[in-house]
């Protein structure tokens, strides 16, 4: 199931920290330090990458990308960290390891607690992914449109004002890959108000 990831790629640098942010948050695994349990953010990443932990990406500033192993490369280095491993031992152990052997590594760690990339609930403070990983968000949204209604849901209900409540099936993707729940709340207050008189409020 991890190479599924592998047709998202490549990442910008934003996009890389959340979907490897978003795969730990999902996994049973339990961090026994707080440094394990800091999700990695970009400058944790270019840092990682100054050390040699993580390979250089291809290009530079804005334009850079990150391809699947450097995904493996991230997702290693933080289950190591929740397994209690000093970033001297992280450093040591993946030296001149093949992407093979980081794939089989953090597939045995994640176990039956990895998701699908569709069923990932990645979440990004800049928005959802773009590149390939947009498009395959897209996907997910067309095909969660038209599934099956008769199946058992769950909805998030997101209050928007005084007598105005959004409902969201919790596996739609606005709930999966969107903003946090004031984000969303915002945006539709925004959308209603243009809607009705200037005099109304929701």
């Amino acid at each position: 199931m991890l190479r599924e990831y592998r047709s998202l790629a490549p990442w910008n640098l934003r996009d890389l920290a959340a979907l490897v942010g978003a795969i730990l948050d999902a996994s049973a695994i339990t961090p026994i330090n707080a440094a394990a349990r800091a999700q990695p953010s970009e400058r944790t990443i270019r840092f990682y990458v100054t050390r040699g932990l993580v390979s250089p990406p291809e290009g530079r500033g804005t334009a850079a990308t990150y391809s699947y192993r450097h995904f493996l490369q991230l997702l290693c280095i933080k289950l190591r960290q929740m397994e209690g491993a000093t970033l001297a031992q992280i450093t040591k152990d993946m030296q001149d390891q093949t992407g093979d052997v980081l794939e089989r590594r953090a597939a045995q760690v994640l176990g039956s607690s990895l998701l699908s990339p569709d069923r990932l609930p990645l979440r990004s403070p800049g928005g959802p992914p773009r590149g390939r990983s947009g498009r395959a968000l897209t996907a997910w949204l067309a095909r969660d449109a038209v599934r099956d209604t008769a199946e058992p849901t769950t909805w998030r209900r997101i209050p928007l004002g005084r007598g105005v409540e959004l409902h969201v099936d919790a596996a739609h993707p606005l709930a999966r890959v969107g903003p946090n729940d004031q984000a969303i709340a915002a945006a539709f207050r925004d959308a209603i108000n243009r809607l009705l008189p200037t005099a109304a409020s929701p």
